[in-house]
């Protein structure tokens, strides 16, 4: 029997099937709502669309064309997730309602939550593309706009974090805790939907991060894997780190306890802060210190979120030999 694929939830339902002699083509379950045709990708998939080079949405689908211009297999897979949909909303909505699907809890469902939060919420677009902006410009195994978009596990948590969120603070708790929890199995990132993350965050890796209730992570913000902001034990109330803009924590890090790191401080991999970092400081060790001393600590002269440089501190360390 010819398989049959699940396509885009765009602006309809349809299944993409195989013919004995390999040839894709659409069924129509909704005869009055879609109407597809064979999959080929050329600037006449968006005629809707302000070409502006500098919008991410654009340069997406431009990389996509590339994409399967070099490897034509995955057409029905681009087509699906990028080139049949008219806003990077509906496809972001797409993604990220195939990856937290199961069968108990379909795409279907979980797309129509989705795109209905997304639309009504202009602001987690511009989010999301300011984290896709930071993982390119950051991040040097990030090949493409495209690549972070559609592989990117530590974009697409935040993204679904971006959406519980917006649910939690509407008073949807269950919701949004429903999606934390599959966030967290899916891609093995816990945030819970009570934190306030900003934009232009890059999640590095992502695996393990873990991030508290009542956490704020400002913008420019870069964290790597294995990083807790987390709370000091099981008391209530405000209780979780505060991450200041352009901060750069290095894997492995716990920052516990409603504390503060200051806007441009960096903290060294393998750390445990307990307490408030300075602005534009570096703070590394555990528990942590800061380097140059508490009274006369050494100021980083470049934002480390942006710089991503995450091991010139050990210059400063004069016993440090192998």
């Amino acid at each position: 029997m010819a398989p049959c694929i699940d396509t885009s939830r765009s602006t309809g339902k349809a299944l993409l099937c195989q013919d004995d002699d390999s040839r894709f083509h659409y069924i129509n379950l909704f005869p009055g709502r879609i109407s597809r045709s064979p999959i080929t990708i050329t600037s006449s998939l968006v005629p809707d669309f302000d070409r502006d080079d500098g919008d991410v949405w654009v340069k997406m689908l431009d990389e996509a064309k590339s994409d399967v211009e070099q490897e034509p297999v995955l057409s029905s897979y681009y087509h699906s997730s990028i080139t049949s949909h008219r806003s990077l909303s509906s496809a972001l909505a797409n993604i990220l309602s195939v990856k937290l699907s199961t069968l108990a809890l379909p795409s279907n469902t979980l797309f129509e939550l989705f795109i209905s939060v997304l639309e009504e919420s202009p602001e987690m677009i511009e989010s999301a593309k300011q984290d896709l902006l930071a993982a390119k410009e950051r991040d040097p195994a990030c090949v493409s706009y495209v690549h972070c978009f559609l592989s990117f596990k530590g974009f697409l948590a935040c993204q679904a974090h971006r959406i519980a969120h917006k649910l939690w603070a509407q008073d949807r708790k269950i919701l949004a805790l429903l999606i934390q929890n599959r966030v967290s199995e899916a891609f093995a990132v816990d945030i819970h939907p009570g934190a306030k993350i900003g934009k232009g965050v890059l999640l590095d890796h992502a695996t393990a991060v873990v991030i508290g209730e009542t956490a704020v992570v400002g913008d420019n913000v870069s964290i790597l894997h294995g990083v807790t902001l987390g709370g000091t034990g099981k008391q209530c109330g405000d209780r979780h780190p505060k991450i200041g803009d352009g901060v750069l924590i290095g894997a492995g890090t716990c920052v516990l306890g409603n504390i503060t790191i200051g806007e441009g401080a960096k903290v060294g991999s393998g750390s445990v802060v307990l307490k408030d970092v300075p602005p534009h400081t570096t703070a590394v060790g555990n528990p942590a210190r800061l380097i140059g001393g508490k009274e006369n600590p050494k100021r980083l002269d470049k934002i480390p979120g942006l710089s991503m440089d995450q091991t010139s501190y050990l210059t400063e360390w004069s016993d440090y030999v192998i």
